[in-house]
């Protein structure tokens, strides 16, 4: 496969598996808690390459989305107090678990070179030297089946879990009354949403992952009235945003990931403009 196809395929399916469980994150208002468990991730995959030496291996992505967990569970046993209100306890929380890697590094991997741009914003580039050779030959960047298998789960669990899923985003309580198990289910999605930030974070860093899961569901629930229709308007916008975003940083020789977040905001803002328009004309008639 020739490496910029490679790379533009690693794009897109980045973007679709971080965009599907944001429909639920967004719907939920959850938007700034990805962004503590993209930093907690941090810690995890330090720890888990210390044991593994492998950063496509599968136990070091699981082990770091469970340390991403960790900011879900620590920010509910922290709001359960009444003590801190609000999104405190995220603050207080993945603060702590971003730094705690940092320090990892920088006392047991010292001799290594850590690229502060990698780590904030990632690098799809970097991520798609590492190739896949069956039977010699070249079928594309490792990491690309790595995100393929989290996209591929995604959507498992959200096809089998929707009606749940739906009735616990915008019902809780009448759904806790159907008996739905509510809080083992949000921990479970939870820490999808942990695997898959883990998973995309060679590719978009400790930053701009979090662009990647809400934005394109963001911009979709402005287009949408039914959770069906919002889930493919994401997914049509998270490939189109992956593909155009690729393209512009081929472009002006910028950095892919945040290519695509800018991309992502603009056609956000272009939306949310037109349909404020819109709605205003539907009142002076």
């Amino acid at each position: 496969m020739i490496f910029i196809l490679g790379t533009a395929a690693l794009a897109v399916v980045t973007a679709l598996a971080c965009a599907l469980p944001g429909v639920f994150v967004v719907l939920r208002k959850n938007s700034m808690l990805v962004d503590g468990m993209s930093h907690a991730v941090f810690p995890g995959i330090v720890v888990g390459f210390m044991l593994t030496h492998d950063l496509r291996s599968p136990w070091l992505i699981l082990g770091a989305a469970t340390t991403g967990l960790l900011v879900v569970i620590g920010s509910e046993w922290l709001t359960a107090t009444r003590l801190l209100t609000g999104d405190a306890p995220q603050g207080l929380i993945f603060p702590a678990l971003f730094a705690g890697g940092i320090i990892l590094v920088t006392s047991r991997f010292a001799h290594v070179h850590l690229d502060v741009h990698t780590v904030l914003v990632g690098d799809l580039n970097l991520a798609s030297f590492d190739r896949l050779l069956v039977g010699g030959v070249d079928a594309g960047p490792a990491y690309l089946y790595v995100m393929l298998a989290v996209l591929g789960v995604n959507a498992l669990f959200l096809t089998a879990f929707l009606p749940q899923m739906k009735a616990s985003t915008f019902d809780p309580q009448a759904a806790a009354v159907q008996g739905i198990p509510v809080r083992r289910l949000n921990l479970a999605f939870m820490f999808l949403v942990s695997v898959t930030v883990t998973a995309a974070f060679h590719a978009a860093g400790a930053i701009l992952v979090i662009a990647l899961v809400v934005a394109p569901a963001a911009t979709a629930l402005l287009l949408s009235t039914r959770l069906d229709r919002m889930i493919l308007w994401t997914l049509t916008i998270a490939g189109t945003g992956a593909g155009t975003g690729f393209w512009l940083a081929y472009v002006t020789d910028t950095s892919t990931s945040a290519a695509m977040a800018v991309f992502y905001g603009v056609l956000f803002l272009a939306v949310l403009l037109s349909t404020r328009h819109a709605s205003r004309r539907r009142q002076l008639r």
